[in-house]
């Protein structure tokens, strides 16, 4: 039986490089974004084996139903990949409580609505299968300006490992990655920006260079794979030694 996997936010920057490697390998993987002409483009340029659907997870009533949708188009679902979020860079004190709960519901409660219907399915029709979340360096060490989002991220390491303990028993192993810097439009144009920042960042990696987001595809084959079968509640860093770099 062939393989399923469901990428969110997988049109553009580390969801497209993790839907790619996925593709390349012969999972045929369905892409969950807002954006319909950035998902058809996705589609086109990853042929056959990537199919899009076009939801906005912020809609958490409307989880349930699509699942249920996918589920009937599919049948089934052995992976899911929830990479989807947003960013807010701004002083603590600046930071709304309305801009805080938007990251939140976007980043966590998506994350934890999604991951919770598509297990249901899952256990409901006896399916084995993995989750990996998509964390950030953020929830590693303190980082200015980013006290949502670093919020959001923190939680997503949290839930990581207790979806683990609870549902590895059930053949349904969960595993997150936390991304180092790499080179997206969104961090390339943040830290091209902000030279002071762009040279902490460098001064403090080992490896001495960004990542790409094919390595976080990499990564994500990895632990989607049996060859990651014994892995489970782990949160990943890749990225070129950043977290433990002076």
């Amino acid at each position: 039986m062939e393989k399923i996997a469901l990428v969110t936010g997988g049109g553009s920057g580390i969801g497209l490089a993790i839907t790619e490697k996925l593709v390349q390998n012969n999972i045929r993987t369905i892409i969950v974004g807002r954006n319909a002409r950035k998902l058809a483009d996705t589609k086109q340029q990853l042929g056959s084996l990537c199919e899009t659907f076009v939801y906005d997870l912020s809609n958490h009533a409307g989880i349930p139903a699509l699942v249920d949708e996918l589920f009937k188009l599919h049948g089934h679902i052995d992976i899911l990949v929830n990479n989807a979020g947003i960013h807010l860079k701004k002083e603590f004190t600046e930071v709304t409580d309305e801009e805080f709960q938007r990251i939140l519901s976007t980043n966590v409660t998506s994350v934890f609505a999604l991951s919770r219907e598509i297990v249901k399915q899952m256990l409901a029709h006896d399916l084995k299968g993995c989750i990996i979340n998509i964390s950030s360096m953020a929830a590693q060490y303190g980082i200015p300006k980013v006290i949502a989002y670093t919020a959001s991220k923190s939680a997503v390491e949290g839930m990581t490992k207790a979806m683990a303990v609870e549902l590895s028993p059930k053949g349904i192993r969960v595993n997150c990655i936390a991304p180092g810097f790499i080179t997206t439009n969104m961090s390339s144009s943040a830290l091209d920006s902000d030279p002071e920042r762009k040279q902490k960042v460098m001064s403090r990696t080992p490896m001495g260079y960004l990542g790409k987001p094919a390595d976080i595809g990499e990564a994500a084959l990895f632990l989607a794979s049996d060859a990651s079968a014994y892995i489970t509640g782990v949160v990943l860093p890749v990225d070129g030694g950043n977290s433990i770099g002076f």
